[in-house]
């Protein structure tokens, strides 16, 4: 029987979206007023979600507390209150979109949950826009 086990966590953070390569003009017609060379700022939302079958022993899919621990480590502490372009190794030569952010959180935490559980990552960068990623 599967059962899906969600988490949900939130972090704040700020970014610039630009690609070096591109002039000005073109970044700001792609990336408009998230191209602010002073950066912009948001309050991530941020579910975790793992889908397996329930232990026997347990009656867990996954413990939430090891779950939450991982989320905190893996996540919070590397992303909250930091500016992700300047700050976050991962965003050196990675755009950090919404999407790219999403996929970045995704690779983080599978190497640490079971490869028999499916994981999925949804990220609210506002309240009516997010991404989704489940590995694919």
């Amino acid at each position: 029987m599967q059962v899906t086990v969600s988490r949900k966590a939130h972090f704040n953070a700020a970014h610039r979206l630009y690609r070096k390569d591109w002039s000005n003009e073109m970044n700001n017609k792609v990336f408009g007023k998230c191209n602010n060379p002073n950066y912009h700022g948001h309050n991530y939302e941020l579910i975790v979600s793992v889908t397996g079958d329930i232990n026997q022993e347990t009656g867990f899919v996954i413990d939430v507390k090891i779950l939450s621990d991982l989320i905190k480590e893996h996540i919070e502490n590397a992303f909250d209150h930091k500016n992700l372009n300047l700050d976050v190794p991962d965003f050196k030569d990675l755009n950090p979109t919404a999407e790219n952010i999403a996929v970045v959180i995704w690779n983080k935490l599978r190497e640490h949950i079971d490869s028999k559980m499916e994981l999925e990552v949804v990220l609210y960068e506002t309240p009516r826009n997010f991404v989704t990623y489940k590995g694919n």
